[in-house]
């Protein structure tokens, strides 16, 4: 689902325009966007919560050439857990197994 198919969705559900509902979808995304950019959690009820994490400095090994070590540095990066009602309809898509 594209930002496009998002904004289509709102219009059909509203009495917005598709430009209104675009405004208001890129300047949601945008104050999120910013929000995690200044370190700050970003928590949507029932969605789920954005969150900076700081990842430690490791070594990796470059699959090419495996005797060589690669210094990764720290870094941040933004973590999503999802909310509880996400979480539920989602575990809905997983595969039955047969109990053997």
């Amino acid at each position: 689902m594209t930002k496009r198919d998002i904004v289509i969705r709102v219009s059909d559900k509203t009495s917005l325009t598709q430009q209104e509902v675009m405004k208001v979808v890129q300047g949601t995304f945008d104050a999120i966007a910013e929000a995690l950019a200044k370190g700050t959690t970003v928590e949507l009820r029932n969605f789920g919560v954005f969150e900076v994490k700081v990842r430690k400095a490791r070594v990796g090994r470059n699959p090419n050439a495996p005797a060589t070590d690669v210094a990764i540095p720290a870094r941040a990066v933004v973590k999503f857990k999802p909310g509880k009602n996400m979480r539920q309809a989602v575990i809905k898509l997983s595969p039955k197994t047969d109990a053997v």
